[in-house]
């Protein structure tokens, strides 16, 4: 009986497994947006279980997922600043605390399913969640808990977008996977072009230059001077986060022409 095969894993088994993942460290940003589902309420709780339900279900196979969210269901600064003399950086500093808010129904959302869940934020809030702490946030990864960033970089005047494209380059992940209310990036609006074309595949150089709403252009070039892949796909069809943690082709990819 080989080493292998006193484990309950055969040597056929194990090669089959591995060459199924792409990816063994992810970053998920998910948008306010898509928590909040048909819009009817802040956050959908059908939303959150189903993101739940397929972090599990790669968690289970040893991948190890991190999550950044938004917070533009409940509040989306740069919109609100001018209201009410509410300057650009105190509006930006309530978006972050609607991130925390969005983390935490998440992380219960997680923990209800069995999955060991962290959420750490930029700022302190130590009642409620840890400080983000790099080398933390790897190990409680190594260890098979799924770890929310919340509260953005902690900076005003950076998206959410770059706080994902910052933690991912941080903890070493392999892929941001933006999951977002439409299905990758088009050509051109779908909303106002009926033959607008979906894109399977883009370069860094093509989303900054033809200035396609994918990602703001901080974020964007932070994943293109640390040759970090982004996949932009549909969060409302279930099985997308799934398939694209494992790495199957959903939505679009955008990296350098190499990849």
């Amino acid at each position: 009986m080989t080493p292998m095969s006193c484990l309950g894993v055969s040597m056929e088994e194990k090669p089959r497994v591995e060459s199924e993942r792409k990816w063994q460290r992810v970053l998920l940003k998910v948008s306010g947006e898509a928590l909040a589902g048909d819009h009817t309420e802040n956050i959908d709780p059908k939303v959150t279980m189903s993101i739940a339900r397929e972090v599990a279900s790669v968690t289970r196979l040893g991948i190890e997922v991190a999550i950044v969210v938004g917070g533009g269901n409940i509040f989306r600064g740069a919109s609100r600043a001018g209201c009410s003399g509410l300057d650009r950086s105190s509006a930006d500093y309530i978006g972050m605390l609607a991130t925390v808010m969005n983390a935490i129904f998440l992380q219960a959302t997680m923990e209800s399913l069995g999955v060991p869940t962290r959420v750490q934020t930029a700022f302190r809030m130590s009642e409620v969640a840890e400080p983000y702490i790099r080398r933390r946030a790897v190990r409680h990864l190594e260890k098979g808990r799924v770890v929310i960033f919340a509260a953005g970089t902690g900076n005003p005047f950076f998206t959410t977008d770059t706080a994902a494209a910052l933690r991912c380059a941080e903890i070493n992940a392999e892929v941001v996977l933006k999951a977002t209310n439409v299905d990758g990036v088009y050509d051109a609006d779908p909303k106002q072009n009926p033959n607008a074309r979906l894109l399977d595949t883009l370069s860094y150089y093509e989303v900054t230059s033809k200035d396609l709403s994918v990602m703001d252009m901080t974020a964007i070039t932070l994943c293109q001077e640390n040759n970090i892949p982004v996949v932009v796909f549909n969060l409302q069809k279930e099985g997308n986060i799934a398939k694209a943690i494992m790495g199957e082709k959903v939505g679009t990819l955008i990296s350098n022409p190499s990849s």
